[in-house]
């Protein structure tokens, strides 16, 4: 039972949500003071008081009903929203997107390069067979002509002959 609980414990997403509830605590004062200490001074400067509370005060049977605490609490919760958004959210989803502009552009770049430099190569090393080396070429082309003639002896019908017997006949009666 407790082997189970460890394994819980130590599971990466425990983890990860206890790293992101303090982080979250920790940043709870960073928002805290730019609402209070930037936002909220300049709404006051706006309007006249940082807070709602005496706003739309409706009395019914003596008893005072305070939309104006609403609108005070409705206020707060769009300018913490709004700063994190713009602060955090809005940073990370740029910083996110370029370094995924990146990481997708240079594998392309890169394999581009490799393919290029390849052909390059096979083109070097073909031409360099081709002047160094004539014979080769010559080597190449008897291969494909005697491959062409054996698959028209083959596809005759008559007797069969040998490639090697056949060649060495025809050197000899002077038809090659």
């Amino acid at each position: 039972m407790l082997k189970g609980f460890r394994h819980f414990i130590t599971r990466g997403n425990v983890v990860d949500l206890a790293t992101a509830v303090v982080i979250g605590t920790a940043f709870t004062a960073v928002v805290t003071a730019l609402v209070e200490g930037v936002l909220m001074p300049l709404i006051s400067a706006l309007v006249g008081t940082p807070d709602f509370d005496d706003f739309a005060v409706v009395v019914l049977n003596d008893t005072p009903i305070r939309f104006g605490v609403l609108l005070t609490a409705l206020v707060n919760f769009l300018l913490i929203a709004g700063a994190v958004y713009f602060v955090i959210i809005a940073p990370m989803t740029r910083m996110i997107e370029a370094r995924e502009r990146r990481s997708k552009a240079a594998p392309a770049v890169a394999e581009d390069e490799n393919i290029s430099l390849l052909r390059e190569i096979r083109d070097q090393l073909k031409a360099q067979t081709e002047v160094t080396n004539p014979a080769f070429l010559a080597s190449l082309a008897e291969a494909q002509r005697q491959a062409a003639e054996d698959a028209d002896q083959q596809s005759t019908p008559g007797p069969r002959r040998h490639p090697v017997l056949g060649r060495a006949k025809d050197m000899v009666w002077g038809k090659d």
